[in-house]
């Protein structure tokens, strides 16, 4: 085994088990070969050209830089800004002549609020250690405390002012986003931070968020404002659930009252427009059998008045056309005689032969 493994001192797979080379000797050892090719008089020079392929390679690589997709870079000449790079292979005036920033514009960013990603990249987007139970605690609007939690989801949209104009911007906005969040949540009542009004509190924070930014002049676009967990401090953290079971309970009645409602009401209301339909229609049935009655009735005596005797003999023989057919017992009087007519029984000749 190598030294290395007898002394247990650790190393990449990409390392040899050999000692490494001595930069210090393959140094003297190229000098003097370059000595050798050169007579002695010519040593300065070989020195001068060495220097110069040393300057034009550091050049070389102080000059050429990168530009990812997703971001444009802010030149600096002297300190000023001279414009923006998109992405791409580009070069630069070197030792420090021109400076370059990269800033992430087509990247959307997060900053998270009273909790942690793991594995977080962005050093400004999870809170400190010591301020990740501070941003969560607010007072609401009803004197009553909760711990809220939330993430702001933006974007540079001017890199000159985000990197020119304000200060360690994503620090501020950490502030912004922090500030504003404690008033839109002060102006509402613990149940509606809570429950209802969690829509509203997002819409509201991002308007505001957006016009802070705006009005500082950080370069910060927002998209989106999201609030994660909401729940009371932890003392009072079993009470509120009992209350928040109770209201549960209650708009679960409410709902099954609204149900029987919706069930019952609209059958009594067929019903109701049922009957008066159907009184609509007697009313007019009476209205109109009343009204023929009546021109019957005119006709009638416009006739009895031309011939009075024809007319009584013709109500009479009418009606008793009518009722005959329904009396099953005749008696037919002789008036002269004033005795009973024999009459033959046509009924039982009926139910004999159908016998």
């Amino acid at each position: 085994m190598s030294q290395a493994n007898d002394n247990n001192s650790p190393h990449t797979p990409w390392q040899s088990r050999e000692p490494p080379p001595d930069i210090d000797k393959l140094a003297k050892k190229f000098f003097e070969r370059i000595k050798r090719l050169i007579p002695g008089r010519g040593r300065p020079v070989a020195f001068f050209i060495i220097l110069l392929f040393i300057v034009i390679g550091a050049s070389l690589w102080s000059a050429i830089y990168t530009v990812p997709s997703d971001s444009v870079a802010v030149v600096q000449r002297f300190g000023k800004y001279v414009g923006d790079v998109s992405p791409g292979l580009h070069f630069r005036f070197p030792f420090g002549i021109e400076t370059t920033q990269i800033v992430p514009v087509k990247r959307q960013l997060k900053q998270e609020f009273g909790f942690t990603t793991p594995d977080a990249t962005d050093p400004v987007q999870s809170p400190r250690e010591n301020d990740a139970q501070r941003e969560t605690q607010m007072v609401t609007g009803d004197l009553n405390a909760a711990l809220v939690e939330w993430v702001v989801q933006y974007r540079i949209s001017d890199p000159v002012k985000f990197l020119f104009e304000v200060r360690e911007p994503s620090e501020t906005l950490r502030y912004v986003s922090e500030s504003v969040m404690r008033e839109v949540v002060g102006d509402r009542t613990v149940d509606e931070v809570i429950t209802i009004g969690r829509q509203q509190i997002e819409s509201e924070a991002l308007i505001k968020m957006q016009a802070t930014s705006s009005k500082y002049a950080m370069g910060i676009s927002i998209d989106q404002v999201q609030l994660k967990n909401i729940n009371p401090p932890e003392p009072v953290q079993e009470s509120f659930n009992e209350v928040n079971q109770a209201q549960q309970e209650k708009e679960k009645l409410i709902n099954e009252a609204r149900r029987d409602y919706n069930k019952v009401i609209p059958l009594a209301e067929g019903e109701k427009d049922q009957r008066i339909r159907e009184a609509d229609g007697y009313r007019l049935k009476r209205i109109n059998e009343a009204k023929g009655d009546t021109a019957r009735f005119n006709a009638l005596y416009f006739e009895y008045v031309k011939a009075p005797e024809v007319t009584r003999k013709r109500i009479y023989l009418e009606t008793m056309q009518k009722i005959m057919p329904n009396v099953t017992t005749k008696f037919i009087l002789d008036t002269e005689s004033q005795g009973i007519l024999p009459l033959l029984n046509l009924d039982s000749v009926e139910v004999a032969r159908h016998e």
